[in-house]
C-alpha cells in the first residue's frame, strides 16, 4: 500500500492531526483522550513559550484511500540542545496504526527533516520535550495512565524497535498504597524538624504568582543534573502552571526553606485523568458538570516532582517532604499514590519510595537512534 506523509499546514490539517487518537484507541478501555481546546492551545505557537525557542513541525500520514494512518511531530529543541551541547532532534506525538511501513514513513520523514538540520541523533518520544508528556510505554498495559503520563498501544513497541531505535533511557512509574504512615518516617521528620536547620509549609494559593516565583528558581536548580533535563523559561513554567492551577490542591504542594531561602519542593496533583476519561475529551453536553468535580472526586494522586536544591542536599529535607504527601493520602483514603516519572538510575529517589513499599507498575521508555555520522 502507498502511504503520504503530508505536512500539516492549515487549521484543518491541526483538526485532522488531532483527532488520529479517535481512530487509534476506539476501542482502547484505559486510553484517555485529552481535551481538544487544550491540546490546540499547547501546540499553538502563539500561545505555547516552548516554541520562542524550538522548531516544530506536525506530520499526517494516509494510505493510498486518503483515510488517516497515523502521525508524528519533528521538534528542534534550540535550549535542550545548548544546555547539553548536542545536536538532537525528537519525535513525538506519535500515533499509528499496527503497520511496519506505515510507521516507517513517519518516523523516515521525521529523520529526513533532522538530517536537513545537521541533527546527529533522533530521541523520543518527547510530546514536545522531557518538560512535558513523554516515553513510549513498555510494560503495564493492563490499566489507565495517570495525569500526565503517556499511553500506547503494545505494538508500538515493535514498530520503533525494528526501525533501529534503542533505548536511551527508562522512567519508571512506581505505585504507593497509603495506609498507615510508617514510624519510622514520623520520627525522622521530627528529629529533622527539631534541628532547625530548614521549614517546610503548603503553598498558599492567594500568592500565587509569588510562589511561582520560589519554586521555578528550585526547579531550575534542583533538577539541572538530571539526566534529559531542559531549563524551563520563566514564560514556560507560568504557561505549565496556569495548565495546573484549575486541579490544584495546595496543601499537596509543598514548599521548603532555609533561612528565608527556597530550597524545595513537591507537588502531587489529583488524577484527573479520572474525569477526563468520563467525558472522552468532549466538553458538551455534560463535560464541564465532570470538571468542575473531578478534582474533588479523584481516588489517585501523582506526584509530578519532588526536588531539593544542590546545595541543601542531605539535610533530610526530601524525608519530610515524602512524609507530607504520603500523610496526606492516608488522611483522604487515597487508592493509589503514583510517584513518576522517576529515571529508572535515581537510585537516591526510587530506593526509599520502594522502602516505603512503592511497586513499579509502568514503565516507560527514551528511544534514540544515531542518524548522522559527521
Amino acid at each position: 500500500m502507498g502511504w503520504e506523509v503530508s505536512k500539516v499546514s492549515t487549521p484543518a490539517d491541526l483538526t485532522r492531526f488531532l483527532r488520529v487518537p479517535h481512530q487509534i484507541y476506539r476501542n482502547d478501555p484505559y486510553y484517555i483522550y485529552p481535551l481538544e481546546f487544550e491540546r490546540r492551545k499547547f501546540l499553538d505557537p502563539a500561545r505555547n513559550p516552548f516554541f520562542d525557542h524550538a522548531e516544530v513541525d506536525h506530520f499526517i500520514l494516509t494510505d493510498a484511500h486518503g483515510q488517516t494512518a497515523g502521525r508524528i511531530s519533528a521538534v528542534l529543541d534550540h535550549t535542550s540542545n545548548n544546555f547539553h551541547d548536542e545536536r538532537v532532534g525528537c519525535f513525538g506525538l506519535f500515533e499509528c496504526i499496527n503497520d511496519y511501513d506505515a510507521a516507517s514513513s513517519l518516523l523516515n520523514t521525521v529523520q529526513n527533516w533532522c538530517q536537513v538540520r545537521k541533527l546527529k541523533v533522533m530521541r523520543g518520544p518527547m510530546n514536545l520535550s522531557s518538560n512535558h508528556e513523554c516515553g513510549l510505554l513498555v510494560e503495564g498495559f493492563d490499566s489507565p495512565p495517570v495525569l500526565g503520563i503517556t499511553y500506547n498501544p503494545a505494538y508500538y513497541v515493535s514498530l520503533l524497535e525494528q526501525w533501529g531505535l534503542a533505548k536511551a533511557k527508562d522512567l519508571l512509574n512506581l505505585g504507593l498504597l497509603p495506609i498507615c504512615t510508617p514510624d519510622y518516617m514520623v520520627r525522622a521528620e521530627e528529629k529533622l524538624l527539631k534541628r532547625g536547620r530548614f521549614t517546610i509549609r503548603s503553598l498558599r494559593a492567594d500568592q500565587f504568582d509569588k510562589e511561582l516565583e520560589i519554586i521555578w528558581d528550585v526547579y531550575n536548580d534542583a533538577w539541572s543534573k538530571n539526566w534529559g533535563f531542559v531549563p524551563m523559561t520563566r514564560e514556560e513554567f507560568w504557561f505549565s502552571a496556569s495548565e495546573m492551577k484549575a486541579i490544584l490542591i495546595p496543601e499537596l504542594c509543598f514548599i521548603a526553606e532555609v533561612n528565608g531561602e527556597p530550597a524545595g519542593f513537591s507537588l502531587s496533583l489529583p488524577d484527573f485523568n479520572q474525569t477526563l476519561k468520563k467525558i472522552k475529551g468532549r466538553l458538551l453536553p455534560f463535560g464541564f458538570r465532570h470538571l468542575l468535580f473531578g478534582r474533588k472526586k479523584a481516588d489517585a494522586i501523582r506526584t509530578l516532582t519532588l526536588g531539593v536544591k544542590n546545595k541543601f542536599r542531605r539535610l533530610g529535607i526530601d524525608v519530610v517532604l515524602y512524609r507530607r504527601t504520603y500523610q496526606w493520602g492516608v488522611d483522604n483514603k487515597i487508592n493509589l499514590c503514583d510517584q513518576s516519572w522517576l529515571l529508572e538510575d535515581n537510585l537516591a529517589i526510587v530506593e526509599p519510595i520502594k522502602r516505603l513499599g512503592g511497586q513499579q507498575y509502568k514503565l516507560h521508555r527514551i528511544y534514540e537512534r544515531r542518524i548522522l555520522e559527521s
